[in-house]
């Protein structure tokens, strides 16, 4: 399985910058760090991940070389979430190679993808952006 980094240590990824209806959230994410090291914020604050995010990390996340920006233990996994009108309503856990096969569907997808550490619990929304409906966006 081909390791992803996340945070200051990637932009994209292989995807290169954001497209049209791409939304990163690094800003916010440095922005909380930031604030956690300055003790504005404490662990209680920001290392809030749900149980069910962190069963979702265990079994389905893809392990980065992205250390914790909280604990600075462990390595970061992320969780890729999808919604749709064909899908549960709470959305669904995508395994890998999911989405390109909910992108061929022609159906407009909204995609989510979680950062977790899953020793602290510490959980950010790192991006957001849809595949497959009328715009035609395919997945690289």
């Amino acid at each position: 399985m081909p390791e992803v980094r996340s945070g200051s240590q990637s932009y994209w990824g292989a995807g290169g910058p954001p497209r049209p209806g791409r939304i990163e959230y690094r800003l916010i994410r440095e922005s909380v760090v930031r604030d956690f090291r300055r003790g504005r914020l404490g662990r209680l604050d920001v290392c809030d991940a749900q149980p069910e995010l962190l069963r979702v990390a265990r079994n389905l996340g893809r392990e980065t070389t992205t250390e914790c920006p909280i604990c600075e233990e462990a390595k970061l996994v992320h969780v890729s979430f999808a919604f749709g009108a064909r899908l549960p309503a709470q959305g669904r856990a995508l395994a890998s190679g999911e989405l390109a096969k909910l992108a061929r569907s022609g159906d407009e997808i909204a995609c989510y993808v979680v950062e977790v550490c899953t020793e602290c619990s510490w959980n950010h929304l790192l991006r957001m952006f849809t595949v497959g409906g009328v715009s035609g966006n395919r997945i690289r």
